[in-house]
């Protein structure tokens, strides 16, 4: 997750954290804020990640950081 889009913004700054607090603050536009707020009600961690990257997935499931985490801080 970038605080700008890295195809248009060359410098924007990737994130590999941020609270749910975060991405609403900051407007990062990562999935609905519905699903953000219900996701930090309930305690469940998100992790953002590009699924046309080959194995991230598989990364993910064997607990390498790959991506970004949206959790509480």
């Amino acid at each position: 997750m970038y605080d700008a889009d890295p195809r248009k913004v060359p410098n924007a700054v990737k994130y590999d954290e941020v609270s749910y607090i975060e991405v609403m603050t900051k407007d990062l536009k990562v999935m609905d804020a519905t699903a953000i707020a219900f996701c930090r009600d309930h305690k469940i961690p998100i992790v953002v990640f590009d699924m046309s990257s080959p194995g991230a997935l598989q990364a993910i499931l064997r607990g390498d950081a790959v991506g970004t985490i949206v959790r509480d801080k």
